[in-house]
């Protein structure tokens, strides 16, 4: 089942597909263009990792020390960062290079602690679509990513769709794409996670608990591109959902 949240004349709903819009729980239809879409579940600790496509690896080959790594490349980030569909995100005026990252988010269904691959995916209650944005001239001189870079307030979107994990059939087969204004600049496929889900779940959890909503952000495939106000960029992972967002200025935030 895919459902979301949002926010409608005053009050906050759980909502689901229709074919006429949504049809929030208390049965009423609305358009999906009347609603604030927020992020589609309680949000709890969000993980994501840096570096887990070979080919992402690749196209930022000239900023990386090393090409390869002993453990998945994995940072925190806070909640504040998290925004919902059709929602805006802010382009800070002076920076050359900020570009989008469509990825598979995991999230979390039970406690968490020292679980074994195998048993894995047990752990993961459903998934939604990420566009955790980054800005490549905060980068410092090797490739980590500080809090300029990946912890900026509104710079990471989720949903529309909350998706359960039982109608997913294989989360290791789904193909990613983003369009910019339309026009495709990043397409890959979950078959290539170079750390796959149970890999990270028991990585993870073997230095942390991880609880009922946490997130993981696996990683985003290469053809990242630059992005300007104005531009919308819309993330898409079959059978998960498509995520639109649009970048706007400074002056838009009272900046």
């Amino acid at each position: 089942m895919k459902r979301a949240q949002v926010a409608y004349g005053g009050a906050i709903h759980e909502a689901y597909e229709h074919a006429e819009g949504l049809r929030l729980a208390d049965g009423r239809l609305v358009a999906e263009d009347a609603v604030v879409w927020l992020p589609p579940y309680e949000v709890g600790t969000i993980i994501a990792l840096g570096l887990n496509y070979a080919d992402h690896v690749k196209e930022l080959s000239k900023e990386l020390t090393v090409t390869a790594q002993d453990e998945p490349l994995a940072f925190l980030k806070a909640t504040s960062s998290v925004i919902g569909h059709r929602a805006q995100t802010r382009r800070p005026h002076d920076v050359a290079f900020m570009h989008y990252e469509c990825e598979l988010a995991v999230v979390i269904g039970r406690t968490a602690k020292n679980v074994k691959r195998e048993n894995a995916m047990q752990y993961v209650a459903g998934y939604t679509v990420a566009n955790d944005y980054a800005i490549r001239d905060y980068l410092e001189n090797y490739y980590r990513p500080n809090l300029r870079v990946k912890n900026r307030d509104g710079g990471t979107v989720l949903g529309p769709w909350f998706v359960d994990a039982a109608d997913v059939a294989d989360p290791h087969a789904l193909a990613l794409r983003t369009w910019v204004n339309g026009v495709v600049t990043q397409q890959g496929n979950t078959r290539d996670l170079i750390s796959d889900i149970p890999a990270l779940i028991e990585y993870l959890s073997g230095f942390m608990t991880l609880n009922p909503g946490d997130t993981i952000l696996t990683g985003t495939p290469d053809g990242v591109v630059n992005v300007n106000v104005g531009d919308e960029v819309v993330t898409e992972i079959d059978g998960i959902g498509r995520l639109v967002n649009t970048l706007v200025s400074d002056a838009a935030f009272g900046r």
